[in-house]
């Protein structure tokens, strides 16, 4: 199968906490897994941006749930 993205990230945002799942694609083709769990403050929120910025994350899909879509995140990780 075709990689298509070697390094993105999966968000999964509640309340207080935002839970991100990093997939990064090895160069032996092995897929890396690192999980973190970040609050919901505005630094809470920029200290993810910058952890996904450091591990070269391309990608990130972001599920909401229906009560959370007001926290900025898009913002933040534009």
């Amino acid at each position: 199968m075709e990689t298509l993205v070697e390094r993105g990230c999966g968000l999964d945002v509640h309340q207080a906490t935002v839970v991100a799942c990093l997939l990064t694609v090895r160069k032996d083709g092995k897929v890396q897994k690192q999980v973190r769990t970040f609050g919901t403050t505005t630094r809470e929120l920029f200290s993810m941006r910058e952890w996904l910025l450091s591990q070269g994350c391309t990608h990130v899909a972001i599920a909401y749930a229906s009560h959370c879509t007001s926290l900025g995140l898009r913002d933040i990780l534009d």
